[in-house]
């Protein structure tokens, strides 16, 4: 039963394929003089049946699809899978992994970042700023294919360790922190030349604001949360993290510029953790084989991925083949959050703030 949408006037939907959407999901928006009133968006056009398809199926093989949820943050999605097992099976990590392990989850949360400027510098008509995104990303792309021997789906993270591939040889290691230098003095220019942007700034400041009581109350995560005054990364409860120092970046005003500032500052982050990585990498082995896979309870771990929260929660038979599998991605929270910040915009600035939450509808509909 269709809900009242009050003084509404006009209703425009958007999508599912529209130039402003990286990928399908429909909004609907409804206006009163062209000024938003209600939004409701839905999701699930390509749903995909993950969670049904893990069950029963060898652990090993399970993280093989559990990577491919997503291509931009497939990282994150393979590490918190495997630390499932870890947790649950009590496995340890050789601290060289655990290095190894931030190391590609922070670059990949570099290139991720940079594809929602982007994206975002497009919607707003910037478009040379745009492609200049993909300018600062490809150093960091090529040095996830040198360490890995991949661009996408880097396949790192494997229970108790990473893979022997994966493991860098001191030259790789030295070469790895020759080409941070100019890659990151590129992005510092970058970032520059957007918040020095008189028309950026101007497009973006004072629209789609979400409150912090509002971010807590539907459950904001990641950058969105944050540039919300909601104090929350789960990086600083992985005990990866541990061996690095670096900071949470959280501002106040909860409009589109601040979820594209907090961004911006968190890159600079993601390039300390990298490079106390590099300058810091222990020696010593990359995997333990010292365990028996087997019968575990239902585990749960949460991790941060590019833009949020990630979920993941399953247990093992006595063959080791999963049950009961579930994955919960940030991007179907996130929107939700969009939903109400866009309430009193213009349709434009709509379109704009629900991308201001950068959503992943490949992890959403999983």
């Amino acid at each position: 039963m269709e809900k009242d949408r009050g003084d509404a006037d006009l209703e425009i939907p958007v999508g599912l394929v529209h130039p402003a959407m990286l990928e399908p999901y429909r909004p609907r928006f409804f206006l009163q003089d062209e000024v938003v009133t209600d939004c409701e968006i839905t999701l699930g056009a390509q749903h995909r049946g993950i969670e049904r398809i893990m069950e029963g199926i060898p652990v090993d093989k399970c993280n093989i699809i559990t990577e491919r949820i997503c291509g931009i943050c497939s990282c994150v999605h393979l590490w918190n899978s495997v630390r499932v097992v870890e947790r649950g099976l009590h496995i340890e990590v050789p601290e060289r992994a655990q290095y190894m392990r931030v190391i590609i989850n922070e670059l990949e949360r570099l290139t991720s970042h940079l594809i929602f400027f982007g994206h975002a510098l497009e919607i707003i008509g910037h478009e040379t700023l745009g492609m200049r995104a993909f300018i600062a990303r490809e150093p960091f792309m090529i040095l996830l294919g040198e360490l890995s021997g991949n661009r996408v789906h880097y396949a790192c993270p494997i229970i108790g360790g990473i893979r022997p591939r994966c493991n860098p040889t001191e030259e790789m290691r030295q070469k790895a922190l020759t080409m941070l230098d100019p890659a990151a003095e590129y992005l510092k220019d970058y970032a520059n030349r957007i918040l020095q942007d008189a028309m950026v700034m101007s497009r973006i400041d004072g629209i789609g604001v979400l409150t912090k009581e509002e971010a807590i109350k539907y459950h904001a995560v990641g950058p969105t949360a944050r540039a919300s005054g909601v104090e929350k990364d789960w990086r600083t409860d992985v005990d990866d993290f541990k061996h690095f120092d670096w900071e949470v970046i959280v501002l106040d005003e909860g409009d589109v510029k601040d979820r594209v500032v907090q961004r911006i500052l968190e890159c600079f982050e993601i390039l300390k953790i990298v490079r106390q990585g590099f300058e810091n990498l222990p020696e010593g082995e990359v995997r333990n084989q010292d365990w028996k896979l087997g019968e575990m309870p239902i585990t749960t771990c949460y991790h941060e991925a590019p833009r949020g929260e990630l979920y993941d929660s399953y247990a093992l038979d006595e063959k080791g083949k999963v049950r009961h599998y579930k994955n919960r991605t940030p991007t179907i929270t996130n929107l939700g959050a969009m939903e109400v910040a866009c309430l009193g915009e213009h349709l434009t600035d709509a379109v704009l703030t629900l991308a201001s939450c950068d959503p992943c509808i490949c992890c959403t509909n999983r």
